[in-house]
């Protein structure tokens, strides 16, 4: 669609506000409400409340609003603590309590597995949740230099919308990089190449906070003397990135430690680069392996599977506790990286192999042709509709799927249930994301 058609439609909008009821929640965390018949989802409203919207979009298939004034505010009702909420895409429900935030969470998953897979889970497992702010260890930021206010802004995006965020602060992010996000804005201004530097990763270990400058042209002298000033004061490693993600400059300290993060009850140390995947809420994924290896009810014994492995985030805590386990993972790098974890903490039952989950040609795999006592699941959004049919000969008594996405989750439930056999056993959320309506959450299964 063209920009003029955009502003065209954009001015259709009735601009006089709408006074509604919210009758319920959307998944998304959006109050629903009737306008002639027509269903509503309205930013920032929250069941229970009475109040008055502005249309955002009003399609012959969809209306949508945002909040401009509750008349009847609902008792989940708090105030944001960020200055940007409702601007940014960061977060999309400061305006609700941490409680019923989790109870919306729980509702969604149940929700998805009953109405989606057809199964109900026999327990609901307690939500796993942490600190709810400056939560957020891993983080892409965005970085724009605005000619007219001769301003360079960074975080993360507007809602809606490719421009970036203006805020002094961010509250989910890590305080070492949150709370001093206009003393970074104010460093890059001072750049020659403000306006060539697009994003910012952010990774937090245990050991250190890590800032990836990614720059589209090389960089002066000047330019890196000032980054390195910035670092010094606010002890952070920078690192520049010209290339792909795996190329990076270190710029100060010239040499440091790799970034790594600790699980002490299993004597791990988990090393990666800032670029790998990791959980991005280190108390929850925490939380999360304990829980999980407490479902597998692992003895030593036990040959395990963890599918989707990444770097032995749960394959290395495991191989503690039972005979051997493989990790199997969709990215060579990752299982390189994994396999160095291994090594460096002395773990020899640990096996990595690379595969794609989603492709047929897996079952020409060895491993894929063994049988395991215990598997644990943990995929991207689309869940593991591609593995599934292999597990039923691999005779597993006990199966623990880690899920970021309901729908998939469900959909998956149902053919370990409704086709395989299996029993849901336990089901529940973790807080991963506080403030988002991210749903992350646990199921177990037994034959």
């Amino acid at each position: 669609m063209s920009e003029k058609r955009r502003r065209r439609r954009k001015k259709r909008l009735p601009e006089e506000l709408v006074e509604v009821a919210i009758e319920s929640l959307s998944d998304e965390g959006r109050g629903i409400a009737h306008v002639d018949e027509r269903p509503v989802f309205i930013d920032q409203a929250l069941a229970g409340e009475r109040v008055r919207f502005k249309y955002t979009r009003l399609t012959s298939k969809i209306a949508e609003g945002r909040t401009e004034e509750v008349l009847v505010a609902s008792s989940d009702r708090v105030a944001p603590k960020c200055d940007a909420f409702g601007r940014c895409g960061g977060c999309s429900l400061q305006h609700m309590d941490s409680r019923a935030q989790i109870l919306l969470k729980q509702e969604t998953l149940l929700k998805h597995l009953k109405h989606i897979g057809n199964v109900e889970p026999e327990h609901i497992l307690e939500p796993l949740t942490g600190k709810a702010w400056g939560y957020r260890s891993k983080a892409r930021l965005g970085v724009r230099y605005v000619v007219k206010k001769d301003k360079v802004l960074v975080g993360f995006r507007e809602r809606g919308s490719s421009f970036i965020t203006e805020t002094a602060r961010c509250e989910i992010l890590h305080p070492d990089v949150g709370l001093k996000i206009s003393e970074l804005a104010d460093c890059i201004s001072q750049l020659e190449l403000k306006q060539r530097i697009p994003q910012i990763e952010v990774a937090v270990g245990d050991n250190q906070t890590v800032l990836v400058i990614r720059h589209l042209d090389s960089m002066s002298e000047h330019d890196r003397e000032k980054l390195i000033a910035f670092a010094k004061q606010h002890g952070l490693v920078i690192m520049l990135q010209a290339g792909s993600p795996d190329e990076l400059e270190p710029l100060w300290p010239q040499v440091s430690d790799p970034l790594y993060y600790v699980l002490e009850d299993y004597d791990i140390k988990i090393e990666f680069q800032p670029a790998d995947f990791t959980q991005v809420n280190n108390e929850i994924n925490r939380k999360m392996i304990s829980r999980a290896i407490e479902f597998l009810q692992l003895d030593e014994g036990d040959s395990v599977l963890d599918l989707f492995s990444g770097l032995g985030n749960f394959t290395l805590p495991v191989s503690r506790q039972c005979a051997n386990v493989t990790g199997v993972e969709g990215s060579l790098t990752m299982v390189n990286k994994a396999r160095a974890n291994a090594e460096r903490n002395g773990i020899s039952n640990a096996s990595f192999h690379y595969a794609d989950l989603y492709s047929d040609e897996i079952k020409h795999t060895q491993w894929v042709k063994k049988q395991y006592s215990k598997i644990l699941l943990d995929p991207p959004r689309s869940g593991a509709a591609g593995i599934l049919h292999y597990i039923k000969r691999m005779q597993a008594q006990r199966i623990v799927y880690v899920s970021c996405h309901p729908a998939t989750l469900a959909r998956d439930a149902a053919v370990l249930v409704n086709e395989l056999g299996y029993k849901l056993t336990h089901a529940g959320v973790m807080d991963m994301f506080p403030h988002t309506a991210h749903v992350e959450s646990m199921a177990v299964f037994e034959l």
